[in-house]
Parts: C-alpha cells; structure tokens; sequence
C-alpha cells in the first residue's frame, strides 16, 4: 500500500519569513540602490560590510556578556533594587535599570508582581525610565562606534533619567496622575516571551547545569543574529544617509549650539528610533553630518525610552496617564541630557 503520508511543501508565507523586518528592509534598500544608482551599490555593500567587521568585537563581547549573566540567573538580583525605605528603591532601581542586561519587555511580569504586592511605582518608574537605554551590549557597540565617553555619558544619563522620573513619581504620587496607576488586567506576556517573574539566586558557575548551558547557547545566538540583522539595516542605512542626505539639511536642523537642535533631536528621535543598537550608526553618521553633540544624546535618550519594546513594557500595565507621564519623563529628561553634554562635551 502506498505511504500517503508527507511533509506538505512550504507555503508562500514560509518562504518569505526570512524576508520580513530588518533583513527584509536591508534586502529592499540594497535592491532601490541596485535599480536606480547601481555605481554606488558595491560602496554601500562594502561600507556595511566593513562597519561590522570593525564592530565585531564588541558584538562578540556584548553577545558573550549577556548570554553569562541569562544563564547564572543574574536578573534575580533586580528583586534588590525593591527593598527598603523609597529613596533607596528609586536610586537602586535606576542603577540596576541603567545597567542590567534585560530589556523592559523581558520584565514586565516581574514588575507586575512587584506592583501586585505594593512595591512604589516611583522606583517602578526609575526602572522602566533606565532599562532601555543602557546595557553591557549596548556600551561595547556604543563605546566601539561613539566613543567611550558618549557610553560613559549615556551611562549616566540613562541612570540620571531614572531618578529623575523615579522622585518625580514620588513628589507626585498623592497627585490625580498617579491615583490608582494600575490597568484593571494588565498584560503580563511582553514581547520576549516571559511567562513568569524571576526568582531563585543566581548560579555564576552556570556550565554546571544542562539547562543552564542551554539557556547559555540559546541566548548567545538569539542575541547574535538579533544584533547582526539590525546592526546591518543600520549600516546599510547610515551609508545611504551619508551619500544622499545633505550634510547641510542635517546641520541646518540638529547642528549648531543653543536649546533648538537638542529639542528638535528629542522630539525626532521620540518617533524616529529603530531600537538602541541600530540607532548607534544612525547617530554616527547624523554627527558626520553636522548633528551636535547635544541633540545626538538627547536623540538617543527620547529615541531609547519611547521605542516600541519599551513603551509597550509600560503600557501594558499602568493607566494611560501613568504612561503620558512616562513619556513626559523621558522627553525633559532627554533634553536635560543633551544640555549637559552639549556644555562637557
């Protein structure tokens, strides 16, 4: 008897998947070089190709250090920044928050548990402020591309922002704004696929455990082909940019000194942002054009804070008042940023 079983043949839409997002966009730029300027498609191919080779080694770096701290369970220790008395909380939320490896999504129910059980959303606050815009992956791609004191600074800019939303929360919180903050059902699930809050203490000799080894391998290549595939769109792009954007228009709207260009940065890079890492080359090249140095942090720090992943991390459990005052935070936040580099820099 014939053996009618057999695997079904791949669907259209299987096919296209390695199409879609950032490789599909990286392929569509390439493609619109190709058919309408082809003398300046091997340029644009070996500039990108070249700015990876060159930030290879802090992706490696980066992609090494976050895949340790997932597998020895090093996020529980962000259950510390929530003991105390508020100050205390708020100070080392926005610490932890500026300099763990766990993106805002990745602990939304974390922070929903915490919130359940009375923890203060002034330190909430500084935490979700500082989590987006700094980690050991986004320091070696930001120091290798900007410069080790752009890093440095961000660092503290990232840290700076969260108690700043964190005591303003508190000044705040007997206020009509943050009454009653919660959603009545928030969202728990967030985009990184977490199902339940962290716990248990960390294991830093992880190779001891099968699984453990596993949640080493997954996450280095998870985070690997994350970082190569958006790192390429932003290399593509920042080629592009540096052929085609007048150098003019963009030192016409976010060069020179004075409080406009670090405003209209923030106010850019609030809509404008892809995700921390690929906005790096986009920075590079917005200063090779003439963006100064104020409006790239404040850029950064807005674009950081109201980005998809990390806007969701919020809307999802609190009021929209709540997240209106989240963005507020991180708009004067960014901008105060970008005034302070801008007299250091």
């Amino acid at each position: 008897m014939a053996d009618l079983t057999h695997t079904p043949p791949p669907t259209p839409r299987r096919w296209l998947k390695p199409l879609r997002g950032a490789w599909g966009a990286v392929l569509a730029l390439l493609a619109l070089v190709a058919l309408l300027d082809m003398p300046q498609f091997v340029p644009t191919v070996r500039f990108a190709a070249q700015a990876l080779l060159n930030t290879a080694p802090f992706i490696l770096f980066a992609v090494m250090a976050v895949a340790y701290l997932k597998a020895s369970g090093a996020e529980t220790i962000l259950a510390k920044a929530f003991e105390g008395n508020t100050a205390r909380m708020i100070v080392m939320a926005a610490l932890l928050g500026g300099l763990s490896p766990f993106c805002s999504c990745e602990v939304i129910p974390f922070i929903a548990a915490l919130l359940a059980v009375g923890a203060p959303l002034a330190a909430v606050m500084a935490f979700w402020l500082a989590s987006p815009l700094m980690d050991p992956a986004m320091f070696a791609i930001t120091s290798g591309t900007l410069g080790f004191e752009f890093a440095m600074a961000k660092t503290l800019a990232a840290v700076g922002l969260g108690m700043f939303g964190g005591f303003g929360t508190w000044a705040l919180a007997r206020s009509p704004i943050f009454a009653e903050p919660l959603r009545e059902r928030p969202a728990v699930g967030g985009c990184c696929g977490v199902k339940k809050p962290f716990s248990g203490a960390p294991v830093w000799k992880f190779w001891t455990e099968d699984s453990r080894r596993e949640t080493f391998r997954e996450t280095a290549l998870d985070n690997g082909l994350f970082l190569l595939k958006w790192l390429t769109l932003a290399y593509v792009i920042e080629a592009l940019m540096l052929t085609y954007v007048p150098a003019s228009l963009i030192a016409g709207l976010l060069g020179g000194t004075g409080l406009g260009p670090i405003l209209m940065g923030a106010l850019v890079g609030a809509p404008a942002y892809l995700n921390g890492y690929a906005a790096v080359p986009l920075v590079d090249a917005l200063l090779a054009q003439g963006m100064s140095q104020g409006a790239a942090m404040s850029f950064v720090i807005a674009g950081g804070v109201s980005c998809i992943p990390a806007a969701i991390a919020v809307w999802a459990l609190v009021k929209p008042r709540v997240f209106a005052a989240y963005l507020g935070f991180a708009i004067v936040g960014a901008m105060l940023a970008g005034v302070v580099w801008q007299a250091v820099a």
